[in-house]
């Protein structure tokens, strides 16, 4: 009969395996050409704003919400004040990385359909002529700055909560081989993804974010051993930022 540590443990990488796919499914919204069209006449968005403002955000918390359901057993000796506390964080982070998906995708594309001129084939100049305008400033600054800090906030909060909750609710079985290579497998899809968003542009406070979380992990993995997450979020990390690391040097830009 197949143990309770077997089944949660099959379960988390059935939902690590969710965002793997989220991350392929994000690549393709973003980076082919399938989802440029406007997704009614009145052009209020196109598919790919849509799907990354509500599709694809909400596979991957309903995956993170499920995680936390199975690293949350029931256990006498647990800290309910730090539950609670992580909970909290968790939903609040949550509600954080929506407002950030509803400010970006609206604002991104306004951005680059209205307030970035660039040469049209025959010569003429497209999107609108004064850069310096309220309405442009306005719509760049939530696109690039205000977004971008709800985002990395409610990022750390939801990954920091999960980390913490495997924690307090520790595994209490080693890890098989195959189950670390599975976690291993996973989490190379999120290094890819790290590596993907900053590698090859200007770096910001996304490396912060992903530098503090990165540590976050290393450290428990080291003071608290092989648990799931600890493992996944180490090597997607590591991963991630060794990987920048690499072509930064080569190419030799910052």
């Amino acid at each position: 009969m197949e143990s309770v540590a077997v089944r949660r443990l099959r379960n988390i990488h059935w939902l690590l395996a969710v965002q793997s796919l989220v991350v392929i499914l994000v690549s393709i919204n973003r980076l082919s050409s399938l989802t440029l069209t406007y997704v009614t006449a009145n052009e209020f968005l196109r598919w790919v704003d849509l799907l990354n403002m509500l599709v694809l955000p909400i596979m991957s918390l309903v995956a993170f919400y499920l995680l936390k359901k199975v690293i949350e057993q029931p256990s006498a000796q647990v800290n309910q004040r730090a539950h609670i506390a992580l909970n909290l964080m968790f939903i609040v982070g949550v509600y954080v990385l929506g407002a950030s998906y509803g400010d970006h995708e609206v604002t991104n594309y306004l951005h680059s359909r209205f307030c970035i001129v660039e040469d049209a084939a025959d010569g003429s100049a497209t999107g609108f002529a004064d850069m310096d305008s309220d309405l442009c400033r306005i719509v760049i600054f939530n696109d690039d700055e205000f977004s971008h800090w709800l985002f990395f906030t409610g990022f750390v909060m939801v990954n920091g909560a999960l980390l913490l909750l495997q924690a307090v609710f520790p595994h209490g079985a080693l890890l098989s081989q195959r189950d670390i290579a599975l976690l291993i497998v996973n989490g190379l899809f999120i290094g890819a993804g790290i590596f993907a968003n900053l590698a090859f542009e200007v770096i910001g406070l996304d490396l912060v974010v992903i530098v503090l979380l990165a540590v976050m992990s290393v450290l428990l993995l080291w003071r608290r051993g092989r648990e799931p997450l600890f493992v996944y979020y180490a090597m997607s990390y590591v991963f991630g930022l060794v990987a920048t690391a690499i072509v930064k040097l080569l190419v030799g830009t910052t």
